[in-house]
């Protein structure tokens, strides 16, 4: 393969000052990231623990298994995906060649509560079947994320365009990807106050069949659309050459430590208090109500926030704002056994919920231009670009600490005396207390350690401009070079 051909979907100008993505790709953006979130993943928890019966012990095994093993591929599938080269660009045909896999695996997943109906939540053949399956899934669901993550931040050289796709993508996205959660905590309710009669069974394996086939199709529109612009070198990168790019990036040492205390952060979601204690699966739709009207406003200030304020600020407060306002929550349930009163809980979630939304706009774009600039950072400071080990190094720490955060809380459910399958009023009222402080105290107390490192990220201001500056240049050369090999020194 020549070296234009390899590279010919880069073969453009560089200018930050020139829109690339026109209106077909911008919908394929904005449909792909819907895709993200179009899904009742939400109750997964609940459909694991109570619907599939995997007993709770096992489950903090698999958790383990899986957390180690995620760790060992995404370094394997992140080299690999950095070494590609086709005419069809760089992460494309990863993100086709993992789409069929990724939609059959999600019906099986789905389908699990009919292949092992009436089985017990020890059943050796049940769980053995999901370690293996968990193992699959994993490694399929590690290459789309990785080839993901480097799609996006390759779909535009113009740094304004790709906050502007950021930020579009998010604002849209929030009308349309939170239905199915909205419509099956409805649903799930209706079912456990004897409104609706159908087996809890048969609505998760619908809801979960419908939302996959749907994302499915989303995602391969997309791959079929867009397109990478920002030019990759020839040279394929060596394995040394990724680690290297990643010990030498500040800015993504600083994120991945970051991620490494955040991820100490535990809790037990608040699905096994609203579904359990309160009865109530649609508590998150009721609550969010005034924060609907909030959240779409909130984009309007992510431009002139980012003018005004530094990265390190608005991401310290988008945050964190929501985790120390949950603190106000705690307090207000404690009394008087409040935390069972749904008269008193609704408005106490709604104020901090809709304090929240006012940052909501900073908490979609900021995290997801700051993981693009980190890639940025990494092509300055090496000349090359390793988007797959970049993304890969983020994620590695929070994943390893996130892996026994997660085993620890199906430990600690255990241990508090949650009963798997028994449905809401069934747990005992020390056991509905503390699901109520997993969800709203612990997270804050064992999060705020997160919060150091972010002092310390200093991408902005001049600094920032000259890497764009300097980067807008070396990249107008490589096209010259792809373009005119014969004048390549």
């Amino acid at each position: 393969m020549s070296e234009s051909v390899a590279l010919n979907n880069t073969n453009h100008g560089i200018s930050n000052s020139r829109r690339y993505v026109g209106s077909k790709e911008t919908a394929a953006y904005v449909i792909y990231d819907i895709s993200q979130s179009f899904n009742i993943n939400k109750y997964q928890d609940i459909f694991i623990t109570d619907v599939v019966q995997i007993g709770l012990s096992f489950q903090t095994i698999v958790t383990f298994v899986i957390g180690i093993w995620d760790v060992i591929n995404d370094v394997f599938l992140a080299a690999i995906v950095d070494k590609t080269r086709t005419r069809f660009g760089k992460f494309r045909p990863w993100l086709f060649i993992g789409s069929g896999p990724g939609y059959l695996l999600s019906l099986v997943y789905w389908l699990l509560p009919i292949i092992f109906a009436g089985t017990d939540p020890y059943n050796a053949g049940k769980l053995a079947f999901y370690m293996i399956f968990q193992l699959i899934n994993n490694l399929n669901g590690s290459l789309c994320n990785i080839s993901r993550t480097g799609m996006l931040s390759t779909i535009t050289p113009n740094v304004i365009e790709r906050t502007r796709l950021i930020t579009q993508a998010s604002l849209f996205s929030g009308f349309i990807e939170k239905w199915p959660e909205i419509f099956m905590g409805l649903l799930i309710d209706l079912i456990n106050h004897g409104k609706l009669k159908i087996p809890m069974k048969t609505l998760y394996v619908s809801a979960g069949v419908f939302t996959s086939t749907a994302v499915s199709i989303m995602g391969l529109y997309f791959v079929f659309t867009a397109r990478e612009r920002v030019a990759q070198r020839i040279e394929k990168p060596s394995v040394l050459q990724g680690i290297k790019s990643i010990l030498n990036n500040k800015p993504l040492l600083i994120l991945t430590i970051t991620d490494f205390l955040t991820a100490f952060g535990m809790n037990s979601g608040v699905n096994y208090y609203y579904i359990n204690v309160l009865g109530f699966a649609s508590m998150t739709t009721v609550v969010g109500i005034p924060g609907a009207f909030v959240s779409p406003t909130s984009y309007a200030f992510v431009t002139k926030a980012r003018e005004r304020f530094s990265t390190r600020f608005l991401w310290i407060l988008s945050s964190h704002i929501g985790d120390f306002l949950m603190i106000f929550v705690y307090l207000i349930g404690s009394i008087n056994k409040n935390y069972k009163k749904l008269a008193v809980m609704i408005p106490a979630f709604m104020i901090r919920e809709t304090i929240w939304m006012t940052c909501w706009g900073l908490m979609n774009v900021i995290p997801e231009e700051m993981r693009n600039e980190t890639i940025d950072y990494g092509e300055w400071k090496n000349g090359y670009r390793t988007e797959g080990m970049t993304g890969v190094a983020k994620d590695l720490a929070r994943k390893l600490v996130g892996t026994l955060g997660a085993s620890i809380k199906a430990f600690i459910l255990s241990k508090i005396g949650y009963v798997e399958g028994a449905g809401y009023g069934n747990q005992s009222e020390r056991t509905e207390y503390m699901l109520f402080m997993m969800c709203t105290l612990l997270p804050t107390v064992t999060s705020v350690f997160g919060l150091i490192p972010k002092f310390f990220y200093d991408l902005s201001g001049e600094k920032k401009e000259r890497m764009y500056r300097e980067l807008t240049e070396r990249r107008r050369k490589i096209i010259s070079q792809i373009n005119n090999p014969e004048t390549e020194e």
